[in-house]
């Protein structure tokens, strides 16, 4: 079982859910910034602890040896934690998910994998496992799901042209990828990256409320 913990939305009674999947060696706690930043009082926020331990924080697989061992693992994981998300009356079509970096890349194995639609997916400075093996195992509903993916043009750690192939293999199966660049390194880049997730965010809201 995941460490989680529950940041409740603003707005009284909302079921709408953004879960949160950190990076390497980084955990919940570098995350409560973001409902702040988000400013959406829909949101209830599901911070979530990768399982295995890295140097004072989490990882959600090992980047040396077998990464797809844990990615399979964490994958699942994550399938049981929504399940249990869906059980205590948070719909996954009224659920994003929000990744960074290998939470990225959690994101993309959950989303294109999880038999439920979900509200949105986001993906910041990430990559793709194996693409073509994932194209092949694309839930039934992979194609209807609508992913914002956003990389930076001096990611020293995961270099765009890598990461854009990757996403261009999901792209030409048929996945939905909202696919934004900025100039920034392997971070967060600020107000206009915030901007375009607020924006997808707000906009996927819209359309499910209608």
């Amino acid at each position: 079982m995941l460490d989680t913990e529950l940041l409740p939305a603003s707005e009284a009674d909302s079921k709408w859910l953004m879960v949160v999947l950190h990076g390497l060696g980084d955990s919940m706690e570098g995350y409560r910034w973001l409902p702040n930043a988000l400013a959406n009082p829909k949101l209830n926020f599901l911070l979530v602890n990768a399982p295995d331990n890295y140097h004072g924080g989490f990882s959600w697989y090992d980047i040396y040896e077998n990464p797809t061992l844990g990615i399979e693992r964490s994958r699942q994981l994550l399938f049981k934690q929504l399940d249990r998300q869906r059980d205590v009356g948070f719909a996954t079509e009224h659920t994003f998910l929000f990744g960074f970096s290998q939470g990225c890349l959690m994101t993309l194995e959950t989303g294109l994998r999880y038999p439920h639609n979900f509200a949105g997916l986001i993906g910041i400075s990430g990559y793709a496992h194996e693409p073509y093996k994932l194209v092949n195992e694309l839930s039934h509903v992979a194609k209807e799901q609508a992913f914002l993916i956003t990389h930076g043009t001096d990611d020293p750690l995961l270099p765009l042209d890598k990461t854009k192939s990757q996403i261009d293999k999901l792209c030409a199966a048929g996945v939905n990828i909202q696919w934004e660049v900025f100039e920034k390194e392997h971070t967060i880049q600020g107000e206009a990256e915030m901007d375009i997730i607020r924006n997808f965010i707000e906009q996927r809201i819209a359309n499910n409320d209608r």
